[in-house]
């Protein structure tokens, strides 16, 4: 039987095929190409594969006079860019043997080239191999071009995450907009559910069909067939896209393994994505450490703790920074999972635990302290392994991971993490208590620098991150009366965050995309203003996300004389739905058809006893949430299985590991009808 665990292998499988080829060459690969790497086992793999060296996919990389043989390892399609960056690094090299790994299919390059036709062969990729022979100046010399889905990244044995699509995010009513723009008037879409892939740019069109084709060659590599289903506009489209997907039809008939695979518009549950409520220790360190360099879901752990050097910048930038991927160490492995998918408290104390075990193999002199676990008793602990080079080395990765811990536990903005949860909880309680006008001049008070102390003031991207959760639970969409006084108040909230925008004395990266203003350009209150309006615009459109829904409209609970309100998360709904034990028909998840005989089937079932396929069939589930998931929604998933379907095969799958902060960039400075393709 097809497991969870067996679909996270296909990654590793993936990068096997790669590693056979790289023996004597120097390897180029972009970053979401390595992003992928880093979590499957990083440039070790490479070297220890016989490859002499790793360098980034740039225009100022080349290899040395000594280097015949090179390997490019790519995201995205071989034309533009792409290719200009491979002319220029064979231009400055003496290489006479090149092979190319692209993950996009060909499939994918024939639409590209506005080809619509199946072609016999590869003719694209023979086209490039010709213009990689003429760029070595010899054309007996040696070239290959191959597709192989490098597209996923194992993050643990639940989670695979897809770092090339971390910016396709689902479409709110601007996008459509600019859509019908583009459409004569009879045309035109009156709603995101109406649109179909072929309305969409051609770059996010390639964009959907690389995934699709991913998720293709997962399948067929684990000999399965799917079911599709979708909740949401561009869920519908991605999983309409798989269910008709030409080069799947044989690979159905055959294959012996079944799944389902219900693809989730992230928007539909935003509050889950920017709320501090999850309790979870990873989703704070991703929060509270820099990310690593060129990777979206992992981030820098500081090493120095471990040298002998003292903690300078200097230092700091000298020695190379730790990170969570640990894939060649089965204990770090291991721990990472609990740090993942347990609350906060069971996880340090997990972290102290492994510490713990690991001291007393090394026998190194640990003193035994129960109770609450601090950050000083967990650097403690590290602290020992100093003693020991052996020690270091066969416990590097636990030392890594208890290290995040110990810097994440001592950081200043966990304090403001706490602050945001207190009042997200008093948002929560007002909504079911107020009307819309109260609680955003709640809101409004935040934003006013002469009501609140400068330690307890709250930073703009706070604001927006806090005016997000609010507008994500969209109680009040329903609610009628008073909307002259509602306009009013959220006009003074535009002016108020427009004031503490135009008074930043230093843009933020997301303020500087926000405002579309360089930092060596100042800031006029006009931009400010434009920014903000915009971004209401869209804070507006949140409450509306569910609309089209018929039973999973609303993730709010509210509160009686004797319950609090409460947050009901979208996902948690979606699998108590699935796994109902009366199986009723889940009006909400779409099945998409995948041929006549579907269709035949779903007609046949509005007058006769014929079952409609359902997404709780098959015993291997896939939730792949199109926009990103957190940490905390992956404890939620495993706690709804656990008491609903004890046993169940469940595969997480999403385009990123999500902070609050993300949802800001994805939301109000990310052009999602056009994404970099790479072209």
């Amino acid at each position: 039987m097809l497991t969870a665990e067996g679909l996270s292998c296909f990654p590793r499988q993936m990068w096997d095929k790669v590693l056979s080829k790289v023996k004597n060459s120097v390897v180029f690969i972009d970053d979401w190409c390595a992003e992928s790497l880093h979590w499957v086992g990083g440039a070790t793999v490479f070297l220890d594969a016989g490859a002499r060296n790793l360098k980034q996919f740039s225009s100022f990389e080349a290899g040395g006079e000594n280097e015949p043989k090179a390997v490019f390892v790519v995201s995205t399609l071989l034309k533009g860019r792409t290719a200009d960056i491979i002319k220029d690094i064979i231009s400055l090299s003496h290489f006479q043997y090149c092979i190319v790994f692209t993950a996009v299919a060909h499939s994918i390059h024939l639409l590209a080239n506005n080809v619509t036709t199946e072609l016999e062969g590869s003719p694209v990729f023979e086209q490039f191999e010709e213009k990689l022979c003429e760029w070595m100046g010899d054309m007996n010399f040696t070239a290959e071009v191959m597709y192989i889905p490098l597209s996923f990244a194992p993050v643990s044995p639940q989670l695979l995450l897809a770092p090339a699509f971390g910016d396709l995010f689902p479409l709110h009513s601007g996008d459509l907009e600019s859509i019908n723009r583009k459409r004569p008037d009879k045309k035109k879409f009156g709603h995101l559910s109406e649109i179909d892939v072929h309305s969409l740019s051609p770059d996010l069109q390639i964009e959907i069909k690389s995934l699709v084709s991913a998720l293709n060659s997962m399948f067929e590599f684990t000999n399965t067939r799917e079911e599709c289903f979708a909740v949401g506009p561009l869920s519908r489209i991605i999983a309409g896209d798989l269910a008709n997907y030409p080069q799947a039809k044989n690979r159905r008939k055959i294959a012996p393994n079944k799944a389902s695979i219900v693809f989730i518009d992230r928007n539909l549950d935003l509050a889950g994505a920017v709320g501090h409520h999850g309790d979870s220790l990873v989703e704070k360190i991703l929060s509270a450490l820099q990310p690593l360099t060129g990777h979206r879901n992992d981030i820098q752990v500081d090493m120095v703790e471990l040298t002998g050097l003292p903690p300078t910048p200097e230092n700091r930038r000298m020695v190379a920074p730790g990170c969570l991927a640990q894939p060649q160490d089965s204990a770090a492995r291991a721990l990472w999972d609990a740090m993942l998918t347990w609350k906060q408290k069971e996880a340090v104390m997990e972290v102290r635990r492994h510490l713990v075990e690991a001291a007393s193999k090394e026998k190194l002199p640990i003193k035994m302290s129960l109770g609450r676990v601090t950050a000083e008793q967990l650097s403690s602990y590290v602290q020992l392994f100093k003693s020991s080079q052996g020690a270091l080395d066969r416990h590097w990765g636990l030392l890594q991971l208890a290290l995040a811990t110990t810097q994440t536990l001592r950081h200043p903005t966990l304090a403001r993490w706490d602050a945001c949860l207190a009042f997200e909880r008093l948002l929560l309680q007002a909504l079911g208590d107020s009307d819309r006008t109260a609680v955003l001049k709640q809101v409004s008070s935040l934003a006013d620098p002469a009501a609140t102390e400068t330690q307890d003031r709250f930073s703009l991207e706070e604001l927006l991150v806090l005016l997000v959760y609010v507008y994500a639970m969209g109680q009040w969409a329903e609610q009628k009366g008073k909307k002259g006084a509602e306009q009013q108040v959220e006009h003074e909230l535009i002016g108020a965050l427009t004031l503490a925008l135009s008074r930043e004395t230093e843009l933020s990266p997301l303020l500087q995309k926000l405002t579309g203003c360089p930092p060596t350009v100042g800031l006029t209150a006009q931009k400010a203003r434009i920014a903000m309006e915009r971004v209401f615009g869209v804070l507006r459109d949140l409450g509306h996300a569910r609309d089209h829904l018929k039973q999973l409209r609303s993730i709010y609970q509210g509160g009686d004389g004797v319950h609090q309100a409460t947050y009901r998360p979208f996902l948690k709904q979606v699998l108590e739905d699935i796994y109902h034990p009366d199986r009723p028909d889940c009006v909400d998840i779409e099945h998409m058809s995948s041929g006549l005989t579907d269709l035949l089937k779903t007609g046949f079932s509005m007058f006769l006893k014929v079952s409609r396929p359902h997404p709780g069939d098959h015993a291997l589930l896939v939730l792949f949430v199109v926009g990103g998931v957190t940490p905390s929604e992956l404890r939620l998933v495993r706690e709804a299985i656990s008491a609903h379907k004890p046993g169940a095969q469940v595969l997480i799958m999403s385009t990123r590991l999500l902070r609050p902060s993300d949802i800001l960039e994805l939301l109000f400075t990310t052009d999602h009808l056009h994404p970099d393709i790479g072209v």
